[in-house]
């Protein structure tokens, strides 16, 4: 029986003006469950919390404009990844800071996209992305599984074979 996958987009927002957006583009509430958030702690709790689900996680982080708080948010990514580390994320970067940020950030982030008009697209494309690496693992899995199961019975099988080769020589 096939359930649907709801994969969760977290959002890290100082002004909650770009969630609304996010909340726009991926409205459909039986694929997404999108949740906002402006303060860091419950930020990373939310993350320790969900981190169990066997789901598709993407954490969206807007780096604001001012340098003061740009630090406390670059150091955010791999506080997050140390408690859920299939975990995407995807730093949404003032243009004109975009190279100061990529140096700053030192951890694997999945995307550095500019805060600009085709923002919107652009962080749709990065999870549609991240999705369809998720899946691509989770059928990888699922695949190296049942070989393994496939040859352990053709092993058993071939061992049948040759055990009943020697005891019953007649028969062959």
């Amino acid at each position: 029986m096939s359930r649907k996958k709801i994969t969760h987009l977290v959002c890290y927002d100082d002004h909650r003006t770009f969630t609304e957006d996010v909340r726009k583009r991926f409205s459909d509430e039986t694929k997404y469950r999108i949740e906002s958030f402006h303060i860091r702690e419950e930020f990373l709790n939310h993350f320790r919390k969900i981190a169990e689900n066997k789901s598709c996680k993407v954490a969206i982080i807007v780096v604001p404009d001012s340098a003061e708080q740009q630090e406390s948010v670059i150091k955010l990514p791999p506080e997050v990844i140390i408690s859920d580390p299939a975990t995407g994320i995807i730093l949404i970067v003032p243009a004109a800071r975009m190279e100061e940020v990529r140096k700053a950030a030192k951890f694997n982030i999945d995307a550095y996209i500019p805060n600009n008009t085709n923002a919107m697209l652009r962080i749709h494309n990065e999870v549609k992305k991240l999705i369809s690496e998720y899946n691509i693992n989770v059928y990888r899995k699922r695949r190296n599984i049942s070989l393994s199961i496939l040859l352990a019975f053709a092993v058993i099988t071939v061992l049948a074979v040759i055990i009943a080769y020697f005891r019953f020589p007649g028969y062959f």
